[in-house]
C-alpha cells in the first residue's frame, strides 16, 4: 500500500528544493527561444507547439536549440507560420526542417509537421484561433485534440506530449488555461524512475504500467495535496536528470 503522506512530504520537499535551486541544473530545454513580445503572439504559440510534435526520444535540449537556429534564420523561420507551411512544398519544408536538425527524421517529422500546420490553418487559421475556439480551456482543448481532430495532431494528441504541452502553453505562452488542475505529470524516463524512489509505482510495474496509469497513480496520491500534478514535472525531471545529487534528507540543512 503506498504511503500517501510519505510522498506527498517528499513532493513539498523536493519542490522547495527545485525552488531554492538545490536540485543541480535547471534551465529548462524551452528556454532556448528568441524571446517574444506581446504582438508576436501567434509566433510564441507556434514556436513552443510545433517542434513539441518531433520531441520522441531525442535530447530535448538539442532540439530547442536547433530550434532556435530555425527561428533566427530569416530563410527557415517560415516553418513557423503555419498558412505558409500548408503552401510550401514537402521538399521545401524537409529543406527547412533539416538545416538545423529540427528534423531528425526526413521523411516522418517533415509529415508530422506539415500534417499538423494544415490542420490548424484549414480548420482554424491560427494556433491563437484554435485556444480562442477551446475558450482557454484544458478540458475542451483536450476534447479538441486528442478526439475531434486526433488524426490532424500527429504525436501532439498523445497523452504524454499533450500533457506536457499543456504545461508548456501555460510556462511559456502565457496561455492562462482553465481546468489546468487536470492536466496530469508526463511519465517519461525520468519521471518514471523517481515514481518508483519515491514509491509511488514499484520496479515492476514500471516495466508494465502504461505511462496514463503512472499519470494516474500521481493524481490519486496528490488528489488531496494543493499542488497540481504537472507542477511535479520539472523538479522530478531534474532530479533524476542530474543524477539524484540531491538528498531528500538534507531538506532544511
Amino acid at each position: 500500500m503506498t504511503d500517501k503522506n510519505k510522498i506527498i512530504n517528499s513532493r513539498t520537499t523536493l519542490l522547495k528544493a527545485f525552488e531554492g535551486g538545490r536540485l543541480g541544473q535547471t534551465v529548462m530545454p524551452e528556454d532556448s527561444n528568441p524571446g517574444f513580445s506581446d504582438e508576436d503572439k501567434e509566433l510564441r504559440f507556434a514556436y513552443f507547439s510545433l517542434p513539441m510534435a518531433l520531441n520522441y526520444q531525442r535530447n530535448s535540449y538539442k532540439l530547442w536549440e536547433s530550434a532556435l537556429k530555425t527561428y533566427i534564420d530569416n530563410e527557415t523561420k517560415v516553418v513557423f507560420d503555419v498558412k505558409t507551411v500548408s503552401d510550401l512544398s514537402e521538399n521545401k519544408i524537409r529543406q527547412y526542417l533539416l538545416k538545423y536538425k529540427l528534423a531528425l527524421q526526413p521523411n516522418k517529422h517533415i509529415a508530422t509537421w506539415q500534417k499538423i500546420s494544415i490542420t490548424i490553418a484549414e480548420n482554424w487559421g491560427s494556433f491563437t484561433k484554435l485556444f480562442d475556439v477551446s475558450d482557454h480551456d484544458f478540458l475542451k482543448l483536450k476534447k479538441i485534440v486528442q478526439q475531434d481532430f486526433k488524426k490532424g495532431f500527429p504525436y501532439l494528441s498523445g497523452a504524454k506530449i499533450f500533457n506536457y504541452w499543456s504545461f508548456i502553453l501555460n510556462s511559456y505562452c502565457d496561455a492562462d488555461l482553465k481546468n489546468s488542475k487536470y492536466i496530469d505529470i508526463a511519465p517519461d524516463t525520468h519521471v518514471t524512475k523517481c515514481s518508483v524512489l519515491l514509491g509511488v509505482i514499484s520496479e515492476q510495474e514500471a516495466e508494465v504500467l502504461s505511462k496514463e496509469e503512472i499519470s494516474k497513480r500521481w493524481r490519486d496520491i496528490l488528489e488531496e495535496s494543493n499542488i497540481n500534478p504537472i507542477d511535479m514535472h520539472p523538479p522530478l525531471w531534474f532530479w533524476s536528470r542530474n543524477g539524484f545529487i540531491y538528498k531528500l534528507a538534507n531538506d532544511g540543512k
